[in-house]
């Protein structure tokens, strides 16, 4: 899905390491973008339903990272309505946004916001998510299949720990609608597939869950037990979803006999892990990821073009999107601490009442 650029990169772009100053100045908010035009940065997060990272974070190091730099910047957050986000979009380009930043609902509805930018002369970065057959100048995300391959060697590693016997494996997948989530299934069935062919487990039952929500996630998870009461692992696309499948397992006695996976190290997820109802979630250093996004779009706001170490293939719109892709990091119970240590999470935030003895045993301090 992406192939690697052997090219230096500028002092401007040393953006996976989330260096804000490479790109920034001291002139303040006053700065433009080389055209007389004042820089301006808008930000359209998707939701704040299936993940908490874009409320929690994305919003936090993204303010503080525009601040940082003296760039005038609006941050606005959809609520996962298509319509809203295009509504949100257009209110940006109005009120002179220099570079738009955006985390697609979907892709058509991605796809509008940022050709519609495009023909306005408005910068315009994919923040997170590729929009399929989308314009967008740039790419900032983690990289996905490798968040997918992690998520695979985790269950494996958890089943091989727990010395499950040929175990069924289903998979809660992600919206059909985001990349992210294709990306996701192609790491993790690149790593179970093998197992499948060869018999060592069995393919259980395997859907995408519409929109990332975790109710119906529930209800999905729900269905596929009763299908098929004898699963033996979950490979849940995010935290949100292994919650879902974890909170039906309970209900039937099967929290911690059924290893779960998820993503995105929130904290009920890492309170999972502690108490042994998830076996894994993978870590993305989302300030790192802000930082990166930031980085390039206030450098986009003064005129720059930086260059990027990356580039992701867009299938449907077959080009080559410049890319900065960072790296996820898998999280077990013995390096839950390294969450903590990063600043992602407080201690004081997971380590409450019954998870307060089960962080001293992780070594969380």
């Amino acid at each position: 899905m992406r192939k690697r650029l052997l090219v230096s990169v500028s002092a401007c772009a040393v953006l996976a390491a989330g260096t804000l100053s490479a790109c920034s100045d001291d002139s303040g908010s006053g700065s433009g973008d080389g055209n007389g035009k004042k820089a301006k940065v808008g930000v359209i997060l998707p939701d704040s339903k299936t993940s908490g990272r874009w409320e929690t974070n994305d919003r936090k190091y993204l303010t503080d990272a525009f601040k940082a730099a003296g760039v005038e910047y609006d941050i606005q957050n959809a609520q996962g309505d298509k319509s809203q986000f295009q509504t949100l979009a257009d209110q940006m380009i109005t009120n002179g946004a220099t570079v738009l930043v955006i985390v697609n609902l979907d892709s058509g509805t991605g796809k509008a916001v940022l050709d519609k930018a495009k023909s306005q002369g408005v910068a315009t970065i994919d923040y997170d998510r590729l929009t399929l057959g989308g314009s967008a100048q740039y790419y900032v995300s983690f990289d996905n299949v490798k968040v997918g391959t992690l998520m695979g060697q985790g269950i494996e590693k958890c089943l091989a720990a727990a010395k499950v016997q040929k175990p069924t494996i289903a998979m809660l997948n992600g919206s059909a609608t985001d990349n992210n989530a294709t990306l996701l299934k192609q790491g993790y069935d690149g790593v179970l597939k093998p197992k499948f062919d060869s018999g060592e487990y069995v393919k259980g039952p395997d859907q995408a869950v519409p929109d990332w929500n975790n109710t119906e996630g529930a209800n999905m998870f729900e269905q596929m037990l009763t299908q098929s009461p004898n699963i033996g692992g979950v490979v849940a696309a995010n935290d949100g979803l292994a919650n879902a499948a974890i909170s039906i397992l309970k209900k039937q006695k099967l929290n911690g006999k059924v290893p779960v996976t998820g993503q995105d190290a929130e904290t009920t997820a890492l309170q999972n892990i502690l108490v042994g109802d998830q076996c894994m979630t993978v870590y993305k250093a989302i300030k790192k990821e802000a930082d990166a996004v930031s980085t390039l779009a206030v450098a986009l706001a003064k005129g720059e073009k930086p260059s990027v170490p990356a580039v992701v293939r867009d299938p449907e719109g077959k080009r080559d999107v410049p890319s900065v892709l960072l790296e996820p990091l898998a999280v077990f119970k013995e390096n839950v601490k390294d969450v903590i240590a990063d600043g992602y999470v407080t201690k004081d935030a997971l380590c409450t009442g019954e998870y307060a003895a089960k962080c001293t045993e992780a070594g969380i301090n």
